[in-house]
């Protein structure tokens, strides 16, 4: 684990690009693992200015959602969906048949997991972007969620929803359900990078890093997987014992 302390939320979407950027240089035919949030906004912008700038090309590149909302269409302006193409792949010369996200089509909702699920497993992520929840969920594996989960259905806590009511008008908004990978999806990437950003988020990092390996702690997992970088704010770093602005174990 590879944890890196930056100013602010500029330099750690720099930093994080970065890394993203030279992987695509490397492997043009890249499959990425994308999340949602405010925590890769910033990642997004900086990826589309490499690709303006004829850096990088996603003509070759397959992408994977970690989750979506069910219970709101996927042309709402919060799905997941709709975040993605303005955020990313308007701007892009991804091809459509390459994004993945799963499906939130509540007539087909006993499916739905199992059908993101065996596109997966066919499509090792090479990279997969993770923020953290402030109660240190990932994806949407909330406390109490099983380490072994492949792509399931979750009802979200209220946490989590009352965090997410400031995309929405009110938290009477916020879908109740999503389909999410599981951590054992996540665990199978090749290679994780999460941000944080916020003295609100500090907490959760700290149990991520220090923390007994628990389901009460779904993010602790990642302290067993062999190649993740985490690229925290000073805010978000403030917990944890760094002498520097890098720390590795």
């Amino acid at each position: 684990m590879r944890i890196y302390k930056y100013k602010n939320y500029d330099e750690v979407s720099k930093v994080s690009a970065a890394i993203v950027i030279r992987e695509m240089i490397k492997n043009p035919n890249i499959i990425l693992g994308l999340a949602t949030g405010t925590s890769p906004i910033g990642l997004y912008k900086n990826l589309i200015k490499a690709y303006n700038e004829y850096l990088i090309s996603f003509k070759d590149v397959k992408t994977f959602n970690l989750d979506e909302y069910i219970g709101i269409p996927n042309d709402h302006p919060e799905s997941y969906s709709s975040f993605m193409h303005r955020h990313l792949f308007n701007h892009i010369d991804i091809k459509e048949q390459n994004i993945h996200i799963p499906s939130n089509e509540i007539e087909h909702i006993e499916n739905l997991a199992e059908e993101y699920n065996k596109k997966l497993f066919g499509n090792q992520r090479d990279v997969q972007i993770l923020g953290i929840g402030a109660n240190a969920h990932i994806g949407f594996n909330e406390p109490g969620s099983e380490m072994s989960n492949q792509t399931f259905i979750i009802k979200l806590s209220e946490e989590t929803r009352m965090s997410n009511a400031r995309f929405f008008d009110s938290v009477d908004e916020v879908p109740t359900h999503a389909v999410t990978m599981g951590i054992k999806n996540i665990m199978f990437s090749k290679q994780i990078i999460l941000l944080a950003f916020g003295k609100e988020k500090a907490d959760a990092v700290y149990k991520m890093v220090y923390g007994k390996i628990t389901e009460d702690i779904p993010a602790s997992i990642l302290q067993l997987h062999p190649d993740v970088t985490i690229i925290l704010d000073e805010e978000a770093a403030s917990k944890l014992d760094m002498k520097s602005d890098f720390l590795e174990f």
